[in-house]
This record gives structure tokens, C-alpha cells and sequence, in this order.
């Protein structure tokens, strides 16, 4: 736990920190464990010094009442800076998911000088929320349930099976301090000032990975077309999730080539 902007942050790193840091964003409502543990070990074999976090609202973060959320994107991507921060880390490679991909964006148009290189994941110029979830967020099994389900029917032919994602999410939700402000207020709050029109602006390598089968954000022409010299590496098979197993081995030697 480290003292970010006024709240505390859970923060966990891997690999050796005279290696190049990479900053992994995870994606709306969703704590540092998605990012998993494995994924983060061999990306920290690739000589990267890799760092995840929970953002304020998930997992052992900081939590708010759930439907008043008091900070903005604006906040969740000055926090990103702050764990760089708190662990003396002057700039990163920012791999960003989702909504980590648009906070990502964010950091590069507004403080160039914190990003060594960005890889956007499954992502676009603005946050897209899931449609809401009728759910008791509460009660543990339900809760759990639910994350799984959606997680299968917004993944592919190489998403975990049920059992597995079921097991990673009894996971978040035990270090979760309150499940139902997780599900609820990354969707309330106000994106902030829009980071489309400076899209120009960006001059670090650009990576840009994307699912094709990802159906909650369409293909990602704008990252592509607007971001100059961006790459766009297609992962054949995967929607909208984290990298499953089957492709990791692709997705840690695009994130780890060099720039």
C-alpha cells in the first residue's frame, strides 16, 4: 500500500527494478488481478521491471461510496502517475486495457515526458462501459458468478473456461474492499476533457493490439489513422478481455520489442 494522490493504492511489482518500467493499466472496474500473475512474470523475463496496481474503487485500493464517486478520469490517470511516482519511476511503458488504454492516452497528450511507449489494448479514444448488471454485488457467490459469465460471453474460443475464471474472480472479490462500488462508479464518473483531437500530438512508439472478435469497441481505426506511426497487431480469436493464456506469448513479444 503506498499514498497516492491523497488515497492509498495497492501497487505490486515484478522483475528487477534497473530493468526498463513497464506500467500495466487495467481496464474499468477491474483490480490489478487481472493482469495475472503469470502474464506479469514472463513480461518481467522480457527485462522489464513490471508494475500493477489497483485502481482507487478496486481491489485493495482506496474505496468511495458506491454511485458517488468523488474524482474524475482525469484522477485515475494523474494515479497512474503517482505510482510511477511513489516508486521513483521518472517515465514507463504504459500498457493500458480498455479504460487503462484511454488514461494511457491521457498520459501521453498531457505529460509526454512520463511515457517511454504505449501499447493500447482492446481500447479507443473514449472509456465504453458494460452494459449495467443486474446483480447483488454483495453477496460473494453472486458476485462471482456474474464476473465470470461476463467475462465468457465478452471473451473468445481461447477465454478461460468457467471454473478457471471463476476461481480468479473469487480471487478479486475477496481482496476487494467493496464489490459493489467496484461495479458502479468507474461508470459513473466524467471521462474528463476529451483526448481525441491531440491524438496528433503523440510521438512515442505506438503499439495497438485488438481482439478480432472484440465487440464492445469497434476497430480501432481512430488509434490508428490519428496516432502517428501506430502499429496495429490484430489477436486473431479474442474479444474483449485480458490477454488469455494462448496468446501471451504474442502479446509479451510485441509489448517487449524493441522501440
Amino acid at each position: 500500500m503506498t499514498p497516492v494522490n491523497g488515497i492509498e493504492v495497492c501497487v505490486e511489482t515484478f522483475g528487477e527494478r534497473t530493468d526498463p518500467p513497464l506500467l500495466l493499466i487495467a481496464g474499468g472496474a477491474s483490480s490489478m488481478d487481472w493482469w495475472e500473475d503469470e502474464f506479469c512474470r514472463r513480461l518481467a523475463a522480457g527485462e522489464r521491471f513490471v508494475i500493477r496496481y489497483d485502481h482507487r474503487d478496486t481491489g485493495r485500493s482506496t474505496s468511495f461510496p458506491a454511485g458517488a464517486p468523488p474524482y474524475s478520469g482525469v484522477d485515475l490517470a494523474r494515479d497512474a502517475l503517482g505510482v510511477l511516482d511513489a516508486l521513483g519511476v521518472p517515465r514507463a511503458h504504459l500498457v493500458g486495457l480498455a479504460l487503462g488504454g484511454v488514461l494511457a492516452q491521457r498520459i501521453a497528450v498531457e505529460r509526454p515526458h512520463r511515457a517511454l511507449s504505449l501499447t493500447l489494448m482492446s481500447t479507443g479514444p473514449h472509456p465504453v462501459g458494460p452494459s449495467p448488471a443486474a446483480a447483488d454485488w454483495s453477496h460473494r457467490r453472486t458476485a462471482v458468478d456474474c464476473m465470470a459469465a461476463r467475462l465468457r460471453e465478452a471473451g473468445g474460443p481461447f477465454t478461460a473456461d468457467l471454473p478457471q475464471l471463476r476461481r480468479l474472480a473469487e480471487r478479486v472479490y475477496d481482496r476487494t474492499r467493496d464489490m459493489t462500488a467496484t461495479q458502479t462508479n468507474h461508470w459513473l464518473i466524467d471521462a474528463g476533457p476529451p483526448v481525441r483531437p491531440r491524438l496528433g500530438e503523440i510521438t512515442v512508439p505506438t503499439l495497438v493490439m485488438h481482439g478480432t472478435l472484440d465487440r464492445l469497441y469497434p476497430a480501432p481505426r481512430a488509434l490508428t489513422e490519428e496516432i502517428p506511426g501506430a502499429r496495429l497487431v490484430w489477436l486473431e480469436g479474442v474479444g474483449h478481455e485480458f490477454p488469455p493464456t494462448a496468446v501471451w506469448s504474442q502479446v509479451i513479444e510485441e509489448i517487449t520489442k524493441p522501440t
